[in-house]
């Protein structure tokens, strides 16, 4: 694929980049390996004061930052600005909280001193996707700096914009030249980068394909690997949950980033009781989105990032209503410039469908009804993924029913799943292992070192 950036909204080609020879990558790893061993010396403090700066000029420039992003991605602006402004609360957390996450441990042994303590490993290639093309980056970048590590960022083809204004922000900020570079490669140049000895450990957000690839290729050599892969997430409502408040949110974590996010509700269990209703308002509503210019304020719903994700989609919903699925708002690309797909509620799906079995990465919600809350848990758990899940219930044993037998790295009562710097972000199964986030997030890619002292 060409490193370029083509405006989802018209499909024009906005500007092309050159990938890096392999002398250029080459000066890059070099570069990197030389950096970290000075850089892993620098204390916390000073690091810190590096990292505030990069969260004040996200949040000043956030406008900006956000006109890339959608641009790029075809993201709403408003969603780009919220999206710049979380990536300052990322570094300011870990410019806040990482000196205490990475403290020495102490263990009571009967030694003199037994304790663990945590040292960054050195050079981590992450491997990004275009769906949050500032997110993605920043959440692993802040903690893996602030742990002493250096980055090395291998972008989604289409974000190249993103990927080199990333690396300037951090410039801009203070930390030294080499401690985060972006590579403008291809993905066929992953693995050689991730053979080399220089190379430490890797992390890869993306499809299940990649994680796989990825995955393989860290086992090869012996190398950490945190992956975050595809989801299928359940969104399950029970009699108990306010309707009007669990279809609104289901609009909003289904549609959320133009359906295009691994944490976005794609199954919507309910319970047959209040199935007819729910299915009503939730088709009337994803029906009135308003779909059009994400530069417009008013647009809730913009383009897909590329014309090939629509025809995905096309393709899945085609095959889903012809196995038996009905569809009872949308299902068909829009006849405009651009990317759009009109938003789509699915009912009535066959387990042998796309609609059942994939992630359908678009505004694309399939509505299934359940007979009670275990028959709501075996349907949720019908899937190869497991990031994330939302349950919708006043009931206290329903909701620890839902915490406990739900096959999920996250687990949301009356609430979307949503990322947050404070806690955990990862899943199970095929949805990949690991985790960002949190102070669990941070040590990650650290050496945690047993200390013992007799």
């Amino acid at each position: 694929m060409a490193i370029a950036t083509v405006n989802p909204t018209t499909g024009q080609v906005v500007k092309t980049f050159e990938p890096l020879s392999s002398a250029q990558i080459e000066i890059k790893l070099q570069k990197a390996i030389d950096t970290f061993h000075t850089y892993r010396k620098t204390p916390f403090s000073q690091r810190a004061q590096w990292m505030l700066k990069a969260a004040s000029i996200l949040e000043n420039e956030k406008e900006a930052f956000a006109k890339v992003m959608t641009t790029e991605t075809g993201k709403t602006l408003r969603s780009a600005v919220d999206e710049a402004a979380k990536c300052a609360w990322v570094c300011r957390y870990y410019a806040e909280n990482a000196e205490r996450f990475l403290a020495d441990e102490i263990v009571e042994t009967g030694a003199k001193k037994s304790y663990i303590h945590y040292q960054p490993l050195g050079p981590i290639l992450a491997v990004m996707p275009w769906n949050f093309p500032f997110w993605q980056v920043l959440r692993f970048a802040a903690p893996a700096l602030m742990a002493g590590n250096v980055g090395l960022l291998k972008h989604a083809s289409i974000v190249p914009q993103s990927a080199l204004s990333i690396e300037e922000l951090l410039l801009r900020a203070g930390f030294p030249d080499g401690a985060f570079q972006t590579l403008l490669v291809g993905s066929k140049e992953v693995d050689r980068i991730l053979a080399d000895h220089r190379v430490m450990a890797a992390t890869l957000t993306g499809s299940e394909q990649a994680g796989i690839e990825v995955g393989i290729g860290a086992a090869k050599r012996i190398k950490k690997v945190v992956l975050e892969l595809g989801g299928s997430d359940p969104f399950i409502v029970m009699p108990s949950a306010n309707l009007e408040t669990a279809t609104s949110t289901a609009v909003k974590a289904r549609i959320f980033n133009n359906g295009q996010s691994c944490i976005a509700a794609k199954r919507f269990i309910v319970a047959e009781s209040i199935a007819d209703k729910f299915e009503g308002l939730f088709a009337r509503k994803m029906a009135e989105l308003r779909v059009g210019d994400p530069f417009d304020e008013s647009t809730e719903l913009g383009p897909l990032s590329t014309a090939d994700g629509v025809k995905d989609l096309e393709r899945d919903v085609q095959r889903s209503v012809e196995l038996g699925a009905k569809i009872l708002t949308g299902g068909k690309a829009l006849q405009r410039p651009g990317n759009f797909y009109a938003p789509t509620v699915l009912v009535n799906i066959p387990q042998d469908s796309p609609a059942y079995k994939e992630e359908m990465f678009g505004p694309v919600a399939s509505v299934f009804r359940a007979k009670d809350i275990d028959d709501a848990i075996r349907i949720a758990n019908d899937s190869r993924f497991g990031l994330g899940a939302s349950a919708w219930t006043n009931d206290p044993a329903e909701q620890q029913k839902f915490i406990q037998e739900l096959e999920a790295g996250m687990v949301f009562i009356n609430r979307m799943v949503a990322s947050d710097p404070r806690i955990p972000f990862g899943g199970v199964k095929w949805s990949g292992h690991g985790r960002e986030l949190g102070a669990v997030g941070i040590r990650e890619f650290t050496n945690m070192k047993t200390v013992w002292v007799e």
